[in-house]
């Protein structure tokens, strides 16, 4: 039983740290890390564009707190309404192109940060590190053991 524990330990341990450095570097940029998070839904949604109630739903937050992010996005011109084509007395919101580039710049900033990071573990949480991160770090990233590969274009 203690081995499980480990590992949930080593998993939370690195995850905690890897939300940190995103949330650090969306600050960095000027996004408070809740706003970043609702562009990454937005950005990752099967059709780019989601419902404020569906937004609200993956951010696992009030309707109304979604709502008053995403007029703040608007506002900030990195989100646009318009109208959900099966519905249209509902709005879908959608990522400007500035949005999007500044979705890419925070992976990319991130990713330099977690390729540093899983470079500094240990190889057994390194193993750990690699299992749970293969979003950030792609599957060619080997840390200190070996070489490298260019990290897979975001996209």
């Amino acid at each position: 039983m203690h081995i499980y524990f480990t590992a949930v330990a080593q998993v939370r341990y690195i995850m905690r740290k890897v939300f940190r450095m995103i949330d650090d570097d969306a600050k960095t940029l000027g996004l408070d890390p809740l706003a970043h998070q609702a562009l990454l839904q937005v950005y990752g949604s099967r059709k780019q564009g989601l419902r404020v109630s569906a937004l609200a739903d993956r951010l696992d937050i009030a309707p109304s707190f979604a709502s008053n992010i995403v007029k703040q996005l608007v506002k900030e011109k990195l989100l646009k309404r318009g109208a959900d084509a099966s519905d249209l007395r509902a709005a879908v919101v959608t990522l400007t192109s500035e949005a999007r580039e500044l979705c890419h710049e925070i992976d990319a900033r991130a990713r330099l940060r977690v390729n540093a990071l899983i470079d500094q573990l240990e190889a057994d949480e390194r193993k750990v590190a690699q299992s749970i991160l293969m979003f950030y770090i792609g599957p060619g990233h080997i840390g200190r053991s070996g070489g490298r590969r260019k990290p897979p274009a975001s996209g």
